[in-house]
């Protein structure tokens, strides 16, 4: 009987940790839900877009406001031209705000993050940041 009780606490132990691996596996790879909410769009480029992918976090001071949801070369500017899906709840932000993409952790996850402007004029859906 005593034999029983270690097997069934090592086999609960066991399924613990794999539970915990897949929530970490899921937590890294940004597979996390996201709000099916409203947003609006707006353009941010930049010169070296290296390590950054559609479905990064977009933050404004360590707060999630949206979502990368496109990146493409714009042949024009000869840039790169991110396309960013933020929430309608964030008021619409200054036209003046800043984007820049930050590394987080030591995993060296790419993410957007907006600095906030002081403009009077606002950010509308299909805005450009720069």
């Amino acid at each position: 009987m005593r034999t029983r009780n270690l097997e069934l606490i090592v086999g609960v132990f066991i399924l613990a940790g794999l539970l915990a691996l897949a929530v970490l596996a899921v937590r890294v790879s940004g597979l996390t839900a996201t709000s099916t909410g409203s947003t609006y769009s707006v353009h941010a480029y930049f010169d070296n877009v290296a390590g950054l992918t559609p479905r990064a976090k977009v933050t404004m001071s360590g707060v999630t406001i949206g979502q990368v949801t496109a990146i493409s070369f714009d042949k024009n500017r000869y840039s790169a031209r991110v396309d960013l899906a933020i929430d309608s709840k964030v008021d619409p932000l200054p036209a003046d705000s800043t984007a820049s993409i930050l590394t987080a952790w030591l995993l060296g996850e790419k993410y957007v993050g907006i600095s906030v402007g002081g403009d009077d004029d606002l950010l509308v859906d299909g805005s450009e940041l720069y």
